[in-house]
């Protein structure tokens, strides 16, 4: 069985829709692959009561418990690790996971960890990308699945959906279309990767 961990950090939308579409497509007889657990660096995650709702193990690996390290973000990542690593995973799959992580975390996982960014990449990396692309004049955002690399949201790109950008947008309401496709594109491409 090839089991995939998402990590989340807030609603968790883009990972029910992952869990949904693993349901309803049975990945776990059509493609031997389960979402094994969501781990969220948040205690007050939303989408922690989301994924137990979906019979989904769900556990909580504190960001702020590390403050006090040395090197927090290393501690932390270290520690995320140790927890990821139960499920021997095929995937690990960010999901609104609100962490830059460390280059020792991304090599641990080259090649099976995957990010999603609402923006059609390479344009508008990091946050506030739907008030960018307002202000740029863009006619058109999307959002981009990509694998993970050690610079922020520059690594290969897997899939793309493209949102028009309409005379009276808002960050808002740019961000909820957007998002509509997120929930298509990112189950997509996470089945066509475990299909390989």
């Amino acid at each position: 069985m090839k089991n995939i961990v998402i990590l989340i950090s807030g609603e968790g939308s883009n990972m029910e829709a992952i869990i949904r579409a693993a349901k309803v497509q049975n990945w776990e007889k059509n493609l031997q692959a389960r979402v094994a657990a969501v781990i969220s660096n948040r205690p007050s995650a939303k989408g922690l009561g989301l994924a137990q709702h979906h019979g989904v193990t769900s556990q909580v690996v504190d960001h702020t418990t590390f403050a006090i390290d040395t090197n927090p973000r290393e501690a932390f990542d270290t520690a995320l690790i140790k927890e990821i690593d139960q499920y021997a995973p095929a995937l690990v799959v960010l999901a609104g996971f609100m962490r830059i992580l460390t280059p020792m975390f991304v090599a641990h996982y080259q090649g099976r960890l995957i990010n999603i960014h609402p923006s059609l990449l390479p344009a508008f990396p990091g946050l506030r990308t739907h008030q960018r692309a307002i202000e740029a004049g863009c006619q058109f955002a999307g959002a981009t699945v990509h694998l993970v690399s050690a610079e922020l949201d520059h690594g290969p790109i897997l899939a793309q959906a493209v949102v028009p950008v309409m005379e009276d947008d808002t960050p808002e309401s740019l961000a909820a279309r957007v998002l509509t496709q997120e929930h298509l594109i990112y189950p997509a491409t996470i089945a066509k990767l475990l299909g390989n």
